[in-house]
């Protein structure tokens, strides 16, 4: 594969961060080589990690967009093929040109992660609804070796220095971030719009359902007060916010599942009726 000249399937790192605002950016994915990712501690904002090795397997489930720009180190042979690939899969992809080294020379934003880790997260200890909620969605959709720490409110920022972790879920005089509430919407949301999976129905409805239960919204979705009753059930069960985290996961995609067959239309109605 020629290497050399730019491609028409690509973009340079000034037009992607000129579309970076607009409606029309594309969903960005993080193809680095296992080895390259783990010993960067950067990435692109709002992208999502996926192996190149394994393109076949995960192009199945990417989450809905309308263009799909993928990077690596240097944009040659890993972005590149990974993005002929999706192509082949009808996927309207391209890759970065230059890779994440050209965009760090541009000085464009970065993303920061612990070298030789995963993306890693702090939020405040004994979660319910969105501190449960969103390392669901960060999981599935964003970083599946992400790891979440929970602490009391008081050590996030020290705990967030310490660790390079990002801060969710909290408010501004805790710690700076995107991820937490804004006006109306919860911290589930925050990671939809940074992440761009907003395309997703089935995870826009769920978001309805995630908002109604960590708000007290209960009119917003008929299964709010559902996840509610469960959410806060678990937490009396498992006094330990991993253990409750690990049980609810599960939950998660159980409701993500009833989702996606709501707005295709295939969800089931449920009347038992004595044979």
């Amino acid at each position: 594969m020629d290497t050399t000249k730019p491609s028409i399937f690509s973009r340079t790192p000034a037009e992607l961060w000129a579309l970076w605002p607009t409606h029309d950016a594309p969903l960005v994915i993080d193809v680095r080589k296992p080895e390259a990712f783990l010993a960067s501690p950067f990435s692109l904002p709002g992208a999502l990690r996926r192996d190149p090795l394994q393109v076949s397997t995960w192009v199945t489930s990417l989450p809905t967009a309308r263009t799909v720009l993928v990077y690596c180190v240097h944009g040659h042979e890993v972005s590149q093929a990974t993005a002929q690939t999706l192509r082949e899969h009808r996927v309207n992809a391209c890759f970065l040109q230059g890779g994440i080294e050209a965009w760090r020379e541009q000085d464009l934003p970065l993303a920061t992660k612990p070298v030789g880790s995963a993306t890693r997260w702090v939020t405040r200890e004994r979660p319910k609804i969105d501190r449960i909620a969103c390392p669901w969605l960060v999981r599935r959709f964003v970083d599946a070796q992400a790891q979440f720490l929970y602490v009391p409110s008081a050590q996030i920022h020290a705990v967030a220095l310490a660790q390079n972790a990002t801060p969710y879920d909290v408010n501004a005089s805790v710690a700076d971030t995107r991820f937490t509430h804004e006006g109306e919407r919860c911290s589930f949301d925050a990671f939809l719009s940074v992440y761009r999976l907003g395309a997703d129905s089935a995870l826009a409805k769920l978001a309805d359902i995630v908002r109604g239960a960590d708000t007290d919204r209960l009119d917003l979705a008929p299964q709010s007060a559902g996840l509610l009753a469960v959410s806060l059930g678990m937490s009396h069960v498992l006094p330990d916010d991993h253990a409750m985290l690990d049980a609810m996961m599960p939950v998660y995609d159980a409701l993500y599942a009833w989702c996606r067959t709501a707005v295709a239309g295939t969800d089931e109605s449920h009347n038992w009726k004595p044979a």
